[in-house]
């Protein structure tokens, strides 16, 4: 079997180049990883070995920053971070018998620079951004080498524009980072579950947390509401000493339990408005919703992928900036919504709340509306499997060269 070396390029490719490597370690490849940004937290939860040292950044990595998000990168020396990233790319080349790269230009160029076979997950392009896919100077030069054995798009509409542009086969099996969600099953209860996903990055994650809390506290002035419920999925950054000093200083109640579906989490309460505060069960508030609050990259797209809808909430960032929220609504379709029009944050609220507001009434009341959600989720991020269907086709090319 082969020594597969995989680069990735972000938090959410990390988690997608970690089910792509133990699905290939299942079928007998040797793969180890090397994560460009951040520590590689996925690979070593699924004893990934991760090669050289590992440095988080405040930005998440190169994107869709905002300016601020590029002058925090310089002064963190992340651009010094990636060269060193190139030559240990370089001087472990030998090692393996292929690269598997998963994100945008930065693993293909290190890929290409080295000089090394390699299958590409290209998973941060998509021909949905602009209907035509334009790709960044100099990476369709690098697709297009004989380097390059396989490409794997994120949608349908991409393979096809990114086929005809190459002049070679691009393959859509989905996304696997949908995977694990798909196999996950949504219990039958009563409680209509809104589930809030305000990011995991400082030093925005403190600034989201407090919007959403202040979304739901004047959401708590409507009369509308009654058997809603909202789920915060946290990271451990935000403890719950943390939390619990912020709701406390903001008059929140300590709640009940009694009805608590997962487990180490905590419960308050603003005036009529029960929410839930979890860490670790990220999967299981994704899947238990009806309608997702987001303020994050990855929770919407696996949202949208499970035909959820979604509402964002425009953030200063340096990530989750309007910016990168415009790009996310046209990469992922009509069924991702934004108060858009708002000058002031009171203004973005109370927008942001009409917008919840009018989505309980539509998934209530209105059966065509999951339809539609449902068949955006399939053209958008495709089905289940596509794990074992990206590695299989790997595993094939390996066996017959």
């Amino acid at each position: 079997m082969s020594r597969i070396l995989l680069i990735s390029n972000g938090h959410g490719e990390d988690l997608s180049g970690s089910l792509l490597a133990k699905s290939l370690i299942t079928i007998g490849h040797t793969v180890h990883a090397l994560p460009i940004v951040g520590h590689g937290h996925n690979y070593k939860n699924h004893n990934i070995k991760v090669l050289g040292k590992t440095k988080e950044f405040r930005t998440g990595g190169l994107g869709y920053n905002s300016l601020k998000g590029i002058l925090y990168d310089l002064i963190d020396g992340q651009f010094f971070y990636f060269l060193r990233k190139l030559i240990l790319t370089y001087k472990v080349r030998k090692k393996y018998d292929c690269f598997l790269l998963v994100g945008d230009i930065i693993p293909i160029a290190f890929s290409w620079i080295v000089r090394k076979k390699c299958f590409i997950y290209l998973v941060a392009y998509s021909s949905h951004y602009e209907g035509k896919l334009n790709l960044p100077f100099l990476c369709k030069f690098f697709l297009m080498s004989n380097k390059v054995k396989t490409i794997f798009s994120r949608d349908l509409l991409t393979a096809i524009d990114l086929s005809n542009q190459l002049g070679k086969k691009v393959n859509f099996y989905g996304n696997p980072f949908m995977d694990r969600i798909f196999k996950l099953k949504k219990e039958d209860n009563n409680v209509f579950s809104i589930a809030c996903f305000p990011g995991s990055r400082e030093p925005e994650l403190i600034n989201n947390f407090i919007l959403m809390l202040e979304i739901i506290e004047n959401l708590s002035n409507d009369n509308f509401l009654s058997q809603e419920e909202f789920s915060f999925a946290l990271v451990k950054s935000l403890d719950k000493d943390k939390l619990i000093k912020i709701l406390r200083h903001r008059k929140w109640i300590k709640g009940s339990d009694k009805n608590n579906k997962f487990c180490n989490a905590i419960f308050y309460q603003y005036r009529n408005i029960k929410v839930s505060f979890c860490w670790n069960v990220f999967d299981q508030i994704l899947v238990q919703s009806d309608l997702v609050l987001s303020m994050s990259g990855t929770a919407a797209e696996q949202a949208v992928g499970l035909g959820k809808p979604v509402i964002q909430v425009e953030g200063k960032g340096p990530q989750f900036t309007k910016t990168f929220a415009e790009a996310q609504r046209r990469l992922l379709g009509k069924y991702i919504y934004c108060a858009t029009q708002s000058d002031t944050k009171e203004q973005k609220i109370e927008e942001t709340i009409k917008l919840i507001l009018k989505l309980i009434y539509l998934i209530k009341f209105d059966p065509k509306f999951l339809i539609n959600c449902k068949k955006n989720a399939s053209k958008r991020l495709g089905g289940e499997k596509s794990c074992n269907k990206i590695s299989k086709t790997i595993d094939l090319y390996l066996k017959n060269e």
